[in-house]
């Protein structure tokens, strides 16, 4: 369970990182207050978490299919 928290995690600030890194390098409190008020898509302030959910499920299927396979 802490691995896969802790990969959700990673998966987290690498996507934060990588979209939005230009606000994170100027002035990174500003982009983390400004959080509640965003509109991704009608998510708001879940955003973040919602698309890390989804990069993490499409890396967890391709996981379970070689534990699936490696068991036979």
């Amino acid at each position: 369970m802490k691995k896969e928290l802790f990969i959700y995690f990673f998966i987290l600030v690498v996507l934060t990182l990588l979209v939005h890194y230009e606000a994170f390098l100027s002035n990174p409190l500003t982009q983390i207050v400004n959080l509640p008020n965003s509109g991704a898509y009608g998510l708001g302030g879940l955003h973040p978490f919602v698309f890390t959910l989804v990069v993490y499920i499409l890396l967890w299927i391709p996981r379970l299919i070689g534990k699936v396979f490696k068991s036979k």
